[in-house]
């Protein structure tokens, strides 16, 4: 017979199971354009942006004293070349506009005259975007490390947020 921890002892074990994780945040710019196809706004023309993209990840520092990232979650420059590779460069100074509309003869013509272009497989709002970038990262992560969030400024006062714990 398997003992049940009671109301107090269980809520000992839920809070102590998370003692030590901490969030890390890295910072990242880049210029992106994009158009949306059937849009009923000024964003249906070819426009772009200056995107800030946060990126959080959590996990429990190295507590290995010996280890050469000892007391780090992860190194800020492993979360920077992640970044950098997955997102960053493939779509700084890029167009991007969805393969699965008539965009896609533009985007040809563009990519076969020297142009940096982008066929997503969704309509490239930052929503879609942030949703994108999520799954790049998560898959280059080491493990004990988790995406705990995202949020992609496409302007000022405008953006978007993806949560881990909504994505579950």
């Amino acid at each position: 017979m398997i003992n049940k921890p009671s109301p107090s002892q269980f809520f000992y074990l839920c809070v102590n199971s998370k003692k030590g994780m901490i969030r890390v945040t890295k910072q990242f710019t880049f210029e992106t354009g994009h158009a949306l196809y059937g849009y009923d706004g000024k964003c249906r023309n070819i426009h772009g942006h200056s995107y800030k993209l946060s990126v959080t990840v959590i996990g429990k520092p190295i507590s290995d004293s010996s280890h050469v990232k000892y007391g780090m979650v992860i190194d800020f420059g492993d979360l920077k070349k992640i970044v950098k590779e997955e997102v960053v460069d493939p779509f700084d100074h890029a167009t991007v506009f969805d393969k699965n509309t008539p965009h896609v003869d533009l985007g040809t013509t563009l990519e076969a005259q020297g142009h940096k272009v982008i066929l997503a497989n969704y309509q490239p709002t930052c929503e879609n975007m942030v949703n994108d970038f999520a799954d790049r990262i998560i898959k280059r992560l080491p493990e004990g490390v988790t995406l705990y969030s995202l949020k992609l400024r496409e302007t000022e006062t405008a953006f978007a947020e993806w949560y881990a714990i909504d994505n579950k």
